[in-house]
């Protein structure tokens, strides 16, 4: 599964400390798959299993790891250190906050197919929650982002060592920008602009500022793809430029439910249409290269400058605790 790193300008658990939470993150994941099969394989009955908390003994020797990565970030303070105090002592209580992954399974099943389904689909929850929310500090979470087809088949299918940005919001220039989508993989990175709409909708280029986008009889003009990916692809690569980052960058269109018709594309831009789409998804799938370190240097380039719009999970609870005494 893809790691969800950025999702708009939601707080995320990666901008405390991109050193550690990818890690921790496949750790988890493995461990809490590997433990659920087994408990599976041996007639355990998992629609009533008790939640199994996050952290584990290894996980308490975190705050003893070195590594590159370490020399690189360096030991992340303030909210990290407090997110850290809280997680270590807390008595196992995570879960409190939502930010703990314990599977909860409704029923039994049958097979182990559908067991890793049901597992999935706790994970891609799981994920949303990191991507929304620290132990400190809390998003308002969009429920739209529950039902999205692609953000769940890029974080259920796609490598643990990909970093996604999902529609990221990045200062620039001190300014809010809302980006499309930015996948760094541990060798490239991906700057993809979507374009679908109704299945089998066809999208001519044929200008410079708008496409013809034909549906059946009906014709209609939409905004040329290339415009906000050309900027997305400039601004992105102006970030890595300005950390001395040297990591390769991919403009890509792509349509899972459409076609694509552009004689004119630029030779630096990929057009995947509904045509090749399951071939290139299912090309960069099969990657098993592990996480490097330039890969990190480019994901952190882009956290450091993202907006972040989020509560203190404190100052919450003292509004309920408010409104429950104003009620009494």
């Amino acid at each position: 599964m893809a790691q969800l790193v950025k999702l708009l300008d939601y707080v995320s658990r990666y901008e405390s400390d991109l050193s550690r939470y990818p890690t921790q993150y496949i750790r988890l994941k493995n461990a809490q798959w590997e433990r659920m099969k087994t408990q599976w394989e041996h007639g355990v009955d998992l629609s009533d299993r008790t939640p199994i908390h996050e952290e584990t003994e290894e996980q308490a020797e975190e705050g003893k790891w070195y590594t590159p990565l370490t020399r690189l970030f360096g030991s992340r303070k303030g909210r990290a250190d407090e997110e850290e105090l809280l997680e270590t002592n807390n008595d196992g209580q995570d879960d409190v906050n939502g930010l703990d992954f314990n599977p909860h399974i409704i029923y039994n099943p049958e097979t182990v197919m559908e067991l890793r389904k049901l597992y999935l689909d706790q994970l891609f929850h799981f994920q949303l929650k990191w991507a929304s929310s620290t132990m400190m500090e809390k998003s308002n979470l969009d429920a739209a982002f529950m039902r999205d087809s692609l953000l769940r088949s890029f974080t259920q299918q796609l490598p643990d060592s990909y970093l996604l940005f999902y529609y990221p919001i990045l200062k620039v220039k001190k300014a809010p920008v809302e980006l499309d989508i930015i996948l760094i993989t541990p060798i490239e990175c991906f700057c993809i602009t979507v374009l679908e709409a109704e299945n089998a909708a066809a999208f001519i280029g044929d200008g410079d500022r708008f496409w013809t986008k034909k549906y059946g009889e009906m014709e209609s003009r939409v905004l040329n793809p290339l415009i906000g990916l050309t900027r997305m692809e400039k601004i992105v690569s102006g970030i890595f430029a300005a950390k001395e980052v040297d990591f390769p960058i991919k403009k890509m269109v792509i349509s899972r439910n459409g076609y694509i018709d552009y004689p004119g594309v630029p030779f630096d831009t990929h057009i995947i249409d509904r045509r090749t789409y399951e071939d290139w998804f299912a090309s960069i799938r099969k990657s098993t290269v592990p996480m490097k370190f330039n890969q990190f240097k480019a994901a952190q380039s882009i956290l450091d400058i993202g907006q972040t719009t989020a509560v203190s999970r404190l100052f919450e609870e003292q509004i309920e605790q408010g409104q429950h005494e104003t009620n009494e």
